[in-house]
């Protein structure tokens, strides 16, 4: 089949029935079944994407927390309610619930799980559900530390099951079209690329306050919630939506908007499935409060090796600039602007660079479950985008220049920041 751009529209717009065959180990009938793992903040925001594709029937969702409020916007989120947004839809009242995610993976039914935990959670999730024979849906960032990412590339390899990571700027068509003309060469060569993320450690759930040892509410399994995470009392500001701002749970806005921004630079660079070959001048400030210990403020640079920069900052303007010898364009959600529209308007040549282009991100999961193709933002690319930030964290706290080889995974000559590389989990808290 000639997969030309109408093509690939009609296969993300149409539904598409496949012989069951074609799935190997899951998917027996022609609709996904899935699990939900995580539905709190993005589990339960995404429901409604994948319950209304004709393709997908939501069975069963899993989360350490029955119901409370304290998740985005201050919404009251936990299994119960996403149980009784389920059963809703569908009107036949046949939703599972769990507290352990083990339960998800052991019910033959299931084809697939979307899994949104905190990020301290997702490589053990990840391993077990590769060895369940699982498709997977994961949110970003992709892992809380950089020897994660790799065992998680490694089994979604071995186990032969589609990845979709949550990196969905990929599938917006200005970060698409940004990326495509900077590979072909429309500004020139590529000299710089300046990403800007957020700073700061947002109280979004208004909690920020709260951080006193306090009786872990009804409902609520907190020692699950911690899982490979050091011990630590409960507090209402450690969980729910700010999570992001402890170390010990996620990297903040270095990883959380970095996992997008910086996917997007690398998708433009030409690095996806490489990496940078130094991170330098790293500076930054801390937050400085009770629990939260994420950069509020930073930059770093980071040294390709085709002699391209990149330039990230929470003072940066917000999105991805590519600078060139001939011109410029920057890219945000929505958004772009060129040094000229002539640039914007430039034509690929016929034997140029061709992005893979997807025009959905959850309907991109779905149909690549069918066909057995990668997705738009397959578990490798995602490793190595996070990876980015994981080291710029690591060089933010140690304070020194690192120089990385992204062939073997190694920084070279500096055996304290290589040794922050590795998962530290918590016992029992291990993949099977």
């Amino acid at each position: 089949m000639n997969l030309t751009r109408r093509n690939l529209m009609r296969m993300s717009a149409a539904p598409l029935i496949v012989p069951s065959r074609v799935f190997g180990k899951a998917a027996p009938s022609n609709r996904i079944q899935m699990g939900f793992i995580g539905t709190g903040n993005n589990g339960y925001g995404s429901l409604r994407q994948f319950m209304t594709k004709d393709r997908v029937k939501v069975v069963a969702v899993c989360d350490v927390n029955r119901e409370s409020a304290g998740y985005w916007q201050g919404t009251v989120r936990g299994w119960e309610p996403a149980r009784q947004l389920v059963n809703k839809y569908y009107a036949d009242n046949v939703c599972a619930v769990a507290t352990d995610y083990r339960e998800i993976l052991d019910r033959r039914d299931i084809d697939a799980v979307y899994i949104a935990t905190p990020d301290h959670w997702h490589c053990i999730q990840v391993l077990d559900a590769c060895k369940a024979g699982k498709h997977i849906f994961c949110q970003k960032p992709l892992s809380l530390r950089v020897v994660e990412g790799r065992l998680m590339s490694d089994a979604v390899k071995k186990a032969g099951i589609t990845f979709q990571t949550g990196s969905q700027q990929r599938s917006a068509p200005n970060f698409h079209r940004a990326c495509e003309l900077v590979r072909n060469g429309a500004i020139g060569k590529l000299v710089t690329v300046r990403v800007g993320l957020p700073g700061g450690a947002n109280d979004v759930g208004k909690v920020a306050h709260l951080t006193d040892p306090a009786p872990v509410p009804p409902g609520f399994d907190y020692d699950r919630w911690l899982g490979p995470a050091p011990e630590a009392p409960y507090c209402p500001a450690r969980v729910g939506v700010n999570f992001r701002w402890n170390r010990d749970y996620s990297g903040g806005q270095i990883t959380d908007w970095g996992a997008h921004h910086i996917d997007i630079a690398q998708w433009g660079i030409g690095a996806e499935l490489s990496g940078p070959v130094a991170v330098r001048n790293a500076r930054g400030r801390f937050a400085e409060h009770p629990i939260y210990n994420t950069a509020v403020e930073f930059s770093f640079e980071c040294e390709y090796a085709n002699g391209v920069r990149m330039l990230v900052s929470s003072k940066e303007r917000g999105g991805v600039r590519f600078e060139g010898t001939d011109g410029w364009i920057w890219c945000d959600r929505g958004q772009y602007e060129c040094s000229s529209p002539e640039v914007w308007a430039s034509r690929i040549p016929a034997r140029g660079v061709r992005l893979y282009q997807s025009f959905e991100h959850v309907t991109n999961f779905i149909n690549c479950v069918f066909t057995k193709s990668p997705t738009v933002a397959p578990v490798e690319v995602a490793h190595r985008s996070v990876t980015v930030a994981h080291l710029a964290n690591i060089a933010l706290l140690t304070g020194r220049d690192l120089r990385w080889d992204p062939q073997t995974e190694r920084i070279l000559g500096d055996e304290g920041a290589a040794d922050m590389l590795k998962p530290r989990w918590r016992s029992p808290y291990r993949p099977r």
